[in-house]
């Protein structure tokens, strides 16, 4: 049975409307803190850098931003649409926790990151039971504000939650998602800011420590 939802948040991001709209509304600046995505078969209301909607399918994502004091910006997120599937609270739940994840890694990108080029990639863990623990155990179980090495770096926990916990390096936002209550495995997304990055080479290097880690 069909059902409607819809997420809302605001947050305040630390740059103008200007370089927000950036980062929301092309594929390099998407690539920072989200994914890149595909333009092609999107419907998009755009007005920068005031307001992005785009629709794909039966959900909805819209930005409206607004100038604030300091040359900063608040951000209204709002995610709606009608779900197909017969999901219950988890889909709100954890759509929600993902948005929270992504929206602060948005400030995190343009706060240490302003206008890098990025390139993303990800992977997925192999599916059993304990990979959650599995990987906060391989990355020492740190808590925000602790040094982590990650594969081919070392960074900072900028965030830690219940089912996300995100690490900044020099170069890099990497994330890792805990996504039991959808049915999915552990996942990893890295962001990264390197000129000539090659997300292939990431992602062989993130699917290999997943399935070492969930070996181990």
């Amino acid at each position: 049975m069909s059902r409607r939802f819809e997420i809302r948040r605001a947050v305040e991001l630390p740059v103008p409307p200007e370089r927000v709209w950036r980062a929301i509304a092309t594929p390099e600046g998407r690539a920072g803190w989200f994914m890149p995505g595909e333009d092609s078969g999107v419907d998009a209301e755009v007005d920068p850098p005031d307001r992005l909607a785009v629709r794909f399918g039966t959900q909805a994502m819209e930005y409206v931003l607004e100038a604030a004091d300091g040359g900063t910006t608040v951000l209204r997120f709002v995610h709606s649409g009608i779900l197909e599937e017969d999901w219950g609270d988890e889909f709100d739940a954890m759509t929600g926790a993902g948005w929270d994840l992504y929206l602060f890694s948005l400030g995190q990108y343009l706060r240490h990151f302003p206008d890098r080029p990025a390139v993303y990639a990800e992977a997925e863990a192999p599916a059993v039971p304990d990979a959650w623990q599995r990987v906060l155990a391989a990355l020492g179980d740190p808590a925000e504000g602790d040094p982590v090495s990650v594969p081919g770096a070392t960074g900072v926990v900028d965030i830690r939650t219940e089912h996300h916990l995100g690490v900044r390096t020099a170069d890099a936002l990497v994330r890792f998602h805990e996504r039991s209550l959808i049915g999915l495995p552990v996942a990893v997304g890295h962001h990264d800011y390197t000129p000539g990055a090659d997300p292939s080479a990431l992602t062989t290097t993130w699917t290999a420590w997943l399935a070492a880690t969930a070996r181990s």
